[in-house]
């Protein structure tokens, strides 16, 4: 059967009273585009943000930066106001580089990619030199228990599925032993933990990330490893040789930093105390420069401050860009935004983040009402000409995870995910690997998205 035009879809809705919008709209959401597209300073601004700063773990001077850095681009991007939001923020740091080396036999050693997991405990100085045992996930811990697995380094080698489509359900069930697998593997009495690196692309980047722990277990040093390193270290294991893994790492845990959100505001027209979010998060881990995660997501967010400033567009409700702090180890930043919006009894109608990468924008997921839901489905015929028309699936950012919680509703830029965890936690998280047409096509997608939001409510 022959699709409909876009156009002509539209004009059926309105006509037959099932939309919530009109053909002033979809005039609007082109213009919009248009002027990202056009004029758009999310790509120069992210050149900045990567190349002259450069990684932001929170508590580091670069972190701090950063701050400076967004407080003057919302102001350059014509935010009516611009303020910051303090918060204290864990502060760990990497140290000298890491060592894994894996003892094949008293003539052979072989050096793999490895990296401390984000809080991580140190080795000891003269570093830690065990059998190693593989396991795969979790669950391969209880097949082998404490008899096995006590005074040796647990391997975790859990890939990725490649059969997920969506790529983020993959890398949500393997995160699971990055982040319990040293809590996890001293309960048995292991030494060490090495992770396999949450990605599907076969190479030699360990991918970083956060890891737990708990008060009442014993805290083991845990690293990642790349995945060719991994196919070559399970391969050996495999071979019956009875490997020792020879691990020295040197990162600690500082005292908490003050560090801050940036708020960028533009004042509503009509109802200025209600409140619509669209953020990404500052802070990036130390290995890369933080590009995709998630320098994207905080120029796109600015950008919808330019757009609607260069445009003259004055929206129903104020709009507040937001940057915020220690997502990746702690956050801090989202909750603390939360607790302000209580105490403050501000009215938030809507949140929306970017923290997926800077790739060609799909749609976008929400945690909303079936009502809502239907609603921004309603809008999908204004955004399919933008290639932009998955408006059914389910989620939203963590750092406005703690507003879902108040019950505000949520929702999330869903850009193309296969090359996001190509880069994710790495040190090939760099701008050269974000396009600047697909970077601008997501900063358009959320500026069209609020400015419906804006005008129409959820």
């Amino acid at each position: 059967m022959k699709k409909l035009p876009p156009l002509l879809i539209l004009i059926l809705l309105v006509l037959s009273g099932t939309a919530t919008f009109s053909q002033n709209d979809s005039a609007m959401i082109k213009k919009i585009f248009n002027e990202a597209l056009s004029n758009g300073k999310s790509y120069s601004n992210l050149d900045y943000l990567s190349n002259k700063i450069g990684g932001r773990l929170s508590g580091s001077p670069e972190a701090q930066q950063s701050v400076e850095w967004a407080f003057k681009a919302m102001k350059e991007a014509g935010a009516d106001t611009v303020f910051l939001q303090e918060c204290m923020v864990p502060h760990w740091v990497r140290g000298a580089k890491e060592s894994g080396k894996v003892i094949v036999n008293s003539k052979e050693t072989k050096e793999l990619p490895i990296a401390a997991l984000g809080g991580s405990v140190a080795t000891p100085t003269e570093g830690i030199t065990a059998n190693i045992v593989e396991v795969i996930g979790l669950k391969g811990l209880e097949g082998l228990g404490k008899e096995k697995l006590k005074g040796k380094i647990v391997f975790f080698n859990e890939p990725m599925d490649p059969t997920f489509i969506e790529t983020f359900n993959a890398y949500g069930k393997a995160v699971q032993q990055r982040w319990a697998g040293a809590m996890m593997a001293a309960k048995y009495g292991a030494l060490a933990v090495v992770v396999r690196s949450c990605t599907l692309t076969q190479d030699d980047f360990p991918h970083t990330g956060v890891m737990g722990y708990s008060d009442t277990i014993t805290k083991i040093p845990a690293c990642c490893i790349s995945t060719n390193g991994a196919n070559w270290l399970s391969s050996q294991i495999k071979k019956g040789n009875n490997l020792k893994f020879q691990l020295q790492m040197n990162c600690k845990m500082l005292s908490e930093e003050k560090s801050y959100n940036v708020v960028g505001e533009i004042r509503g027209r009509e109802k200025p105390n209600e409140y619509i979010v669209v953020g990404g998060h500052l802070d990036s881990w130390d290995t890369g420069k933080g590009a995709n995660d998630d320098g994207s997501g905080v120029v796109q967010s600015i950008e919808v401050i330019r757009i609607y400033k260069a445009m003259g567009l004055k929206p129903k409700r104020t709009i507040r860009a937001v940057a915020f702090m220690n997502e990746e180890n702690g956050g801090r930043g989202g909750k603390k935004y939360a607790e302000l919006a209580k105490k403050n009894n501000e009215k938030h109608i809507a949140a929306i983040e970017s923290d997926a990468g800077g790739f060609t924008p799909r749609g976008f997921s929400s945690d909303v009402t079936p009502e809502v839901k239907s609603k921004l489905k309603s809008w999908r015929p204004l955004f399919e000409p933008y290639g932009v028309y998955n408006f059914d699936r389910d989620g939203s950012g963590s750092d406005i995870n703690p507003l879902k919680e108040q019950g505000i509703p949520c929702l999330e830029l869903m850009p193309d995910s296969q090359r996001y965890f190509s880069y994710h936690h790495t040190a090939d998280d760099i701008f050269a690997n974000v396009n600047k047409r697909e970077l601008e096509l997501g900063g358009a997608s959320m500026a069209a998205l609020i400015w419906m939001i804006s005008e129409y409510g959820l």
